[in-house]
C-alpha cells in the first residue's frame, strides 16, 4: 500500500507495490460507482412492525449514543428527553421521556423505519427507507440514514425510556 500513500515508485521486484496499485484503483472504481444501500425487508402490521429487523438484537448504549449524537441520529434537534448534559434540545416533536411507556417495541420501530406509515404528514425522516422519499441530498439518495441494526439500538434504547 505504500505506493498509493506518499511514494511514486514502482519496483520490479517482488511487485508487491503494483498489486497496492491495481487493488487501490479496483476498490477507488468500487466506491465511485453508486451501490443501493440495502433496506431491511419488514411487515407492517397495523401501527407497528412487530419484529426486529433481520432478526437483530438492539443494543442500548449503542441506541442512546446515536439519539443524543447531532451528528448521526439527529433526533434531539426536535424532541427532547430525559438527557441532562445534552443542551438546546427540541420541543417540535414529542418528548423521548417515557417513551417506552408509550409506544411497543413494534411501533418504535415502525416510526424509526418510516413515520409516514402511521402519519403521512410527519416531518419526522425515514430513517430507515429509500423510495417514495422527497427533498433528499444527492449524497444521500438510495442510502438509509440508519442500518438496521443502528435502527435496533435505538428502539432498545426508547424502550428503557419509563420515566
Amino acid at each position: 500500500m505504500k505506493a498509493l500513500i506518499g511514494r511514486a515508485s514502482f519496483p520490479l521486484a517482488g511487485g508487491i507495490d503494483r498489486i497496492a496499485l491495481v487493488l487501490g484503483l479496483f476498490a477507488t472504481v468500487l466506491i465511485a460507482v453508486p451501490v443501493r444501500a440495502q433496506v431491511a425487508p419488514y411487515q407492517v402490521m397495523g401501527d407497528a412492525i412487530p419484529a426486529p429487523l433481520l432478526g437483530l438484537a438492539g443494543d442500548a448504549a449503542r441506541g442512546r449514543h446515536i439519539v443524543v449524537t447531532r451528528q448521526k441520529g439527529l433526533c434531539l434537534l426536535c424532541h427532547s428527553g430525559p438527557f441532562p448534559e445534552e443542551r438546546f434540545q427540541g420541543d417540535l416533536s414529542p418528548s423521548l421521556a417515557g417513551a417506552g411507556v408509550r409506544s411497543t417495541e413494534g411501533q418504535l420501530r415502525l416510526r424509526m423505519v418510516d413515520s409516514t406509515k402511521v402519519n403521512p404528514g410527519s416531518m419526522m425522516p425515514a430513517y430507515h427507507a429509500v423510495d417514495a422519499l422527497v427533498r433528499v441530498g444527492r449524497q444521500f439518495a438510495d442510502k438509509p440514514i440508519l442500518s438496521a441494526q443502528e435502527i435496533e439500538d435505538v428502539v432498545v434504547f426508547l424502550r428503557e425510556l419509563k420515566d
